[in-house]
């Protein structure tokens, strides 16, 4: 099992990667603005699932891959260099919108369809694999016993930290729109900040050592 210590990390970690904009964030704002919480919530279902999805394949996947190649580990960590130095470009690149602004005229959906989309929006979205290859493998150590298992307690850490968040921008998304549109100047504070964030824990990842 991993130590606590490094589970607070990696939820830290997380916690700072799921507030960063993505197509699952996007999704689940634009049905909770234009279509009401239960949407929402039920677009949020999906997107649950479909991150169970790739955390079972991604276990299976590091397990294989880090027995029985001797520099997976740095392959790992480069793409996960790159993934993160990526999300801050794109939080701070010319012309970037708010997410908050979301699509109008968007089609009323059925709950099947709303949780079908969240799910496929996730299962689909190959940077979801992206972080799990890249970023699990920094606190994965030999020692703590099976990867697999610890694959799958970092997934149900990361889900958890995930559902959350996403939860109370679904419950909160109309207020907050409104609080962005009042107030512009705080979206490029928000940018920048997340930026840096980003930034600095790539800075973090390229840094450290092999397990």
């Amino acid at each position: 099992m991993i130590p606590l210590n490094d589970i607070l990390i990696f939820a830290l970690s997380a916690l700072v990667l799921v507030i960063s904009p993505g197509p699952n964030m996007i999704y689940l704002i634009s049905r909770s603005i234009m279509q009401g919480r239960k949407a929402g919530l039920i677009s949020l279902a999906g997107v649950v699932f479909g991150f169970m999805f790739h955390i079972v394949m991604v276990s299976f996947g590091l397990t294989a891959v880090l027995f029985a190649v001797p520099f997976a580990y740095t392959t790992l960590k480069s793409l996960g260099v790159i993934y993160l130095l990526y999300l801050a470009y794109q939080a701070i690149k010319p012309n970037s919108k708010n997410i908050f602004e979301t699509k109008k005229n968007l089609p009323y959906d059925k709950p099947g369809k709303l949780f079908s989309t969240g799910f496929l929006t996730n299962v689909l979205n190959p940077k979801v694999a992206v972080f799990y290859l890249s970023f699990f493998p920094q606190f994965i150590k030999t020692e703590y016993g099976s990867i697999m298992t610890q694959s799958l307690q970092l997934g149900a850490v990361q889900v958890l930290v995930s559902f959350t968040i996403n939860f109370i921008i679904v419950l909160t998304a109309s207020r907050v729109a409104l609080f962005f549109a009042k107030k512009p100047s705080w979206v490029k504070v928000q940018k920048w900040f997340m930026a840096s964030v980003l930034t600095g824990l790539a800075i973090k990842m390229a840094l450290s050592k092999a397990k």
